[in-house]
């Protein structure tokens, strides 16, 4: 299925409805409509296909298509499911009472205020056997690929991961911290899913060492500025941005240790320095570049 690579502003929009479209049109067809006895299915679509950004999808295929051209093959698609299902099981555990403690999650209730706590646990753990599922499967991928598209999807997740990250920021957040703890917590939180995103995409394109590592510098960088995008959002409405807020209170974030003037100067920062990288990569004028430029432009 070809996309035409965009030329202006109004044509990259477009493709970000298309491929938008695409991804779910694939989840649709990963999650299929489950029986009304069916909880667990009803929940893991409910939760997934719930209106979203679908950033990292959207890191992987146009990382593909910057470097391997202007298509998208199957194979992405179902990768790129496979990165939102991980993302979706992370947010059905982030929510619980014993985590976060959330209630609106994409302008909808959470799954576990929805279905319970317990379905919110085993919805997340088939999510989460899916994503590995259709890693692991890929038909057009050679079995030693596959492998390691598991092997970074595993690392994204387990404990050097989201796990870790989650749990530092439980159990460190509500502490005074460093600029640099806080800045650990951020990248373990946010930013594994970012670069598994772009590996996966170099991983299949055969990229060079040089062009990866770049890649994952960019993807770690755009990381944290969506992260401390997040955590100024989080003095807007829930309305305006689909969950709860004021859930930063009393936490030690970027924004409550510099305020958040210094927090939107390390944004432009993380920026600049995720520009530097694509450029390094050799693809300073595509894709990514746009989806950067998008991201300077969101209103801060």
């Amino acid at each position: 299925m070809a996309i035409a690579v965009p030329n202006t502003q109004h044509d990259f929009e477009q493709s970000i409805r298309t491929l938008r479209a695409q991804v779910d049109e694939r989840l649709d067809h990963w999650l299929t409509t489950a029986p009304a006895e069916d909880v667990i299915g009803t929940a893991m679509r409910d939760g997934t296909l719930a209106p979203g950004k679908r950033i990292r999808p959207l890191l992987l295929l146009f990382t593909l298509r910057d470097l391997q051209g202007g298509s998208v093959s199957d194979t992405g698609l179902d990768l790129a499911c496979a990165l939102e299902m991980v993302h979706a099981a992370s947010l059905f555990l982030d929510d619980l009472p014993c985590m976060d403690n959330a209630e609106l999650r994409r302008g909808r209730p959470t799954i576990h205020r929805q279905f319970g706590e317990d379905v919110a646990v085993l919805g997340s753990v088939a999510l989460l056997s899916q994503a590995f599922s259709i890693a692991a499967s890929s038909p057009d991928v050679p079995a030693p690929v596959r492998s390691q598209l598991v092997r970074i999807l595993a690392q994204a997740t387990g404990a050097q991961g989201l796990v870790r990250g989650q749990f530092h920021d439980l159990r460190e957040g509500q502490r005074a911290r460093p600029l640099d703890a806080i800045a650990r917590t951020n990248r373990l939180k946010t930013c594994p899913l970012f670069t598994a995103a772009v590996e996966f995409a170099a991983l299949i394109t055969g990229a060079s060492v040089n062009c990866t590592r770049h890649l994952n510098g960019f993807a770690t960088e755009l990381g944290l500025a969506f992260q401390l995008l997040d955590d100024l959002a989080d003095g807007l409405s829930p309305q305006q941005i689909g969950k709860d807020t004021g859930k930063d209170a009393g936490k030690s974030t970027v924004v409550s240790l510099l305020g958040p003037e210094a927090a939107r100067q390390h944004v432009e920062e993380h920026l600049a320095r995720a520009e530097q990288h694509l450029i390094n990569a050799g693809v300073g004028d595509g894709c990514l570049a746009q989806l950067l430029e998008r991201f300077c432009g969101t209103p801060r």
